[in-house]
């Protein structure tokens, strides 16, 4: 089966482009277009309610543009509002939560620890995950400040570096053997993590399991692309320069108010 629509993928931000980059590096056949919208960014910090609207309205946007299946690149997003999209519109949708499962059926600690936004942290779909693994003593710690450093260019400051060392030392001393990073932003801060923690701490993000699962959708459901004209197109609607720079300004970016 046939099908040359694009991909569509959308986050609050720009960390979900490390959603796409996974998708883009598995599926490099397909166009794909990219929704960053940084301006109602971080979502973390939003009501159910407003979270389910602002999805909804990326999801518009990306079917105005003709997108076959639809990737929800943002924990918060996807835990808090994918049951109302995968009932309000006729699209395939893929979702991402943080990866409770690989973390907790490997660890020989049986103490993982979970970075994550307060939005994720508590959902409803986040919790019975987490009841499933009753096993498990889960760390949970709300990245206050991340998302918002990220957006704003501010990646390798010392406020960043301080505040990831307060997230992480109790989850260190905890003994933890996992740490899973529960929103789409935190992939970008790997280096400076893996700084903080000791070598034999795993990290886990869904950005690859992501990837699998839409390439499955193509397959069963949806078709993939024959096309040669697969460049991506990526959209956001505050300043570009810190999507660009993510990018390493390989690709044009459009500002668009949406």
């Amino acid at each position: 089966m046939i099908n040359n629509n694009p991909i569509g993928v959308f986050d609050s931000g720009i960390g979900g482009t490390s959603i796409w980059s996974a998708i883009h590096d598995l599926l490099p056949n397909e166009k794909t277009i990219y929704l960053a919208d940084s301006k109602n960014a971080p979502y973390g910090q939003k009501s159910k309610d407003e979270i389910v609207d602002l999805s909804k309205k990326n999801v518009e946007f990306l079917l105005e543009n003709n997108c076959k299946l639809i990737v929800v690149a943002c924990n918060t997003a996807t835990t808090n509002a994918i049951f109302e999209l995968r009932e309000a519109y006729d699209v395939p949708f893929v979702g991402i939560e943080p990866a409770i499962k690989p973390a907790a059926n490997n660890s020989q600690t049986q103490v993982i620890g979970i970075l994550a936004t307060k939005g994720t942290l508590n959902s409803e779909l986040f919790n019975k995950t987490a009841e499933m693994f009753q096993h498990t003593t889960i760390i949970e710690q709300v990245g206050h400040g991340l998302v918002q450093l990220i957006e704003d260019g501010n990646l390798y400051s010392p406020e960043m570096t301080q505040l990831l060392e307060s997230y992480l030392q109790p989850m260190i001393e905890a003994n933890i053997d996992y740490l899973v990073l529960g929103c789409s932003h935190y992939p970008y801060l790997i280096p400076q993590i893996k700084k903080i923690l000791p070598d034999h701490i795993k990290i886990i993000d869904s950005g690859e399991a992501v990837a699998r699962q839409t390439k499955n959708l193509l397959r069963d459901k949806v078709g993939f692309s024959d096309s040669t004209e697969n460049d991506p197109v990526f959209y956001v609607n505050s300043n570009p320069k810190v999507l660009e720079s993510i990018l390493e300004h390989k690709y044009p970016v459009i500002r668009k108010d949406f």
